[in-house]
């Protein structure tokens, strides 16, 4: 949350001539709820069984840039489904958490994201970055996204992309 997964993966995706799914946006499509109506009615453990099968789906495809929601990764499934899939390349977008609740607050003041009940509950959100932070590093690469601008984050991805023997990596013009 903040991390910038969305405006990051639409512009690497762009700069790649990849597809940017959202997987979050995919489930809500699909169940044609928000996320916050999906976890109140069928609460979060089915959430979990949504977005796995939805993952499962994503996977399938090639080329694609991918934004996983925060949580994604702390399902067991879903980290075997990304370790399983040779051709994935999971990044971390670090950022401090003051940094992340700023960006998230700012989004909301300017409408562009949804409300989001977990900033009311500091305590509770910082408990839930401290418990993910282990499989977030557990990412092949992360990134420092801390007073960088889009465009100098997808940069240093790309060129670390064509430094380390990986999927080919070819900027569309």
């Amino acid at each position: 949350m903040g991390a910038g997964k969305s405006t990051l993966g639409a512009l690497l995706a762009r700069r790649l001539g990849w597809i940017f799914v959202d997987l979050d946006e995919e489930i809500v499509r699909a169940e044609q709820k928000s996320i916050a109506d999906i976890f109140a009615s069928i609460g979060e453990s089915s959430f979990r069984e949504l977005e796995r099968a939805a993952l499962a789906q994503t996977l399938q495809h090639e080329r694609i840039v991918l934004a996983l929601g925060g949580g994604a990764i702390e399902t067991d499934a879903n980290r075997q489904l990304l370790q399983e899939d040779r051709e994935t390349l999971l990044l971390y977008l670090e950022a401090p958490l003051d940094v992340l609740m700023t960006r998230c607050e700012q989004q909301q003041m300017e409408n562009k994201a949804v409300r989001r009940p977990v900033m009311e509950r500091r305590a509770e959100l910082a408990q839930r970055f401290l418990r993910r932070q282990p499989l977030y590093e557990s990412a092949h690469w992360t990134l420092h996204t801390s007073g960088r601008s889009p465009e100098e984050i997808v940069d240093a991805i790309l060129l670390q992309w064509k430094q380390t023997p990986w999927i080919e990596c070819t900027e569309s013009a």
